[in-house]
């Protein structure tokens, strides 16, 4: 039996989310993204492709290193304006049964307590079916606005972040006991209180002494997303993804970093293949080849150049702006996205170069080409780098989706490389196979018994 591959859509809650400028393509509807339609529409569309899930990015800040101001990312509409990822799910899942939801938000801008309660509210009304992007930040506007002179540094911000899943995981797994609630009228409370426990959490960032405000969703903790490529951020995915994205340009750079990731969960006690690791990349296709090739190079034509650096100032933390086009870039590392910077730090490549390579890949690798070169590239992806599918970019929505559904799908079913049909249950039985809680080896499984009084002990 061949390795299944999993696929999962990109998107966000804005206008122009990886490729700046193909939201004005005549198929494009990126501008509905405020039009709750849009989002059903685009779930149920998934849905019927089988892909796992659509993740969906998130910022809490603009792009406003390019140029020193907002004014070329609002002129291009690069991440803004952007909408709350969450508010969205509810919705999906009601014309859904079986897609999963990945959804981005921060360890660094939002207290736990809070979000421990929308995540497991989000867990109930999908019926198991979420998963936590856990990112920790990158943008220094967005630090300004939540009251912080800049950024914090990079090794600060996973310290804050491994704190803040110890809350997380104590709120989600240990302070309800299994049975704590019944709704049977014939039962004397719905809530026992000898079953709940406050959590009595006493950190260097955080103070949560109280309980969980939600009963035990179907899976508890969400299944958990993470994005972070450095050094510090595989770390982290080894000891808490279970889905890792990375974007790598080449197979010899996956399959490095791939390994490299499953070592580091190895080393943390898990198994190995208990991260499903995805790429980043760009599908392009048609009935044929040379329909494939001319649908991409009618996307060229809309590509915004400014919103392309717009983004990458953003996400390397330099402005590009400052830089002759035909100059080989000279980049220094910063505590903006480091796996971005070290990526183009050296080397002879000219920012024309660099914006021409990246117009509709901006992330991972584009592949072109018919519905059987596609699956033919698709699974020699898999096979020569152990990676187990891709987050797939959209270059426009929900066109380059429903290409794929159209396209590729049946091809790789054909192929016995994807499924015909979803699992039942959750989101995490759906992706691994078995029961819908965090496994025994998982970090979070360890914070179950709290050891702590019970409500009104």
């Amino acid at each position: 039996m061949r390795r299944q591959i999993h696929l999962n859509a990109f998107d966000m809650n804005c206008v122009a989310h990886i490729v700046a400028g193909t939201w004005r393509h005549p198929e494009s509807q990126a501008a509905r993204y405020k039009d709750l339609r849009y989002w059903t529409d685009l779930a149920r569309l998934l849905e019927r492709g089988l892909f796992d899930g659509i993740f969906i990015a998130d910022v809490l800040g603009v792009y406003d290193v390019f140029g020193g101001s907002a004014a070329a990312a609002l002129r291009s509409g690069a991440q803004v304006p952007v909408n709350d990822p969450l508010l969205v799910v509810p919705a999906m899942a009601a014309v859904t049964e079986h897609l999963g939801f990945g959804v981005t938000s921060t360890t660094t801008f939002e207290h736990p307590y809070p979000f421990a309660r929308r995540m497991s509210t989000l867990d109930h009304l999908t019926g198991g079916r979420v998963g936590w992007n856990i990112v920790t930040g990158y943008l220094a506007s967005a630090a300004r606005n939540h009251g912080m002179d800049a950024i914090m540094a990079h090794g600060d911000r996973y310290a804050m972040a491994d704190e803040y899943m110890e809350v997380v995981y104590k709120l989600w797994e240990g302070s309800w006991e299994d049975g704590a609630v019944g709704d049977d009228p014939a039962r004397a409370m719905y809530a026992d209180p000898a079953k709940v426990h406050p959590i009595a959490h006493e950190g260097a960032r955080f103070r949560v002494p109280g309980i969980h405000l939600c009963e035990p969703s179907p899976q508890r903790t969400p299944v958990l997303y993470q994005a972070g490529a450095s050094n510090r951020g595989r770390t982290f995915a080894a000891e808490h993804a279970e889905v890792a994205f990375v974007s790598e340009h080449t197979k010899d750079g996956l399959r490095a970093v791939v390994a490299d990731i499953r070592e580091r969960a190895k080393a943390a006690g898990r198994d190995p293949y208990d991260i499903k690791i995805v790429n980043a990349n760009t599908v392009i296709t048609g009935a044929t080849e040379a329909a494939a090739r001319a649908r991409r190079d009618e996307f060229r034509r809309f590509v915004d150049p400014e919103g392309a650096l717009v983004l990458w100032s953003g996400w390397l933390g330099y402005d590009l702006s400052q830089f002759d086009l035909d100059v080989p870039l000279r980049l220094v590392p910063n505590d903006a996205m480091q796996s971005a910077v070290t990526t183009y730090a050296s080397g002879d490549a000219t920012l024309r170069d660099f914006v021409e390579s990246r117009a509709l890949a901006v992330e991972g690798s584009s592949i072109v080409g018919s519905p059987e070169q596609v699956a033919d590239d698709l699974e020699a992806w898999v096979e020569e780098t152990d990676v187990d599918g891709f987050n797939l970019i959209n270059v426009i929505t929900p066109g380059t989706f429903a290409d794929i559904v159209e396209h590729v799908v049946p091809e790789l079913q054909r192929r016995g490389s994807f499924r015909t049909s979803y699992r039942e249950g959750t989101l995490r039985e759906k992706l691994f196979g078995r029961g819908p809680r965090l496994p025994e080896t998982h970090r979070g499984a360890g914070f179950r018994d709290l050891g702590t009084p019970a409500v009104g002990a």
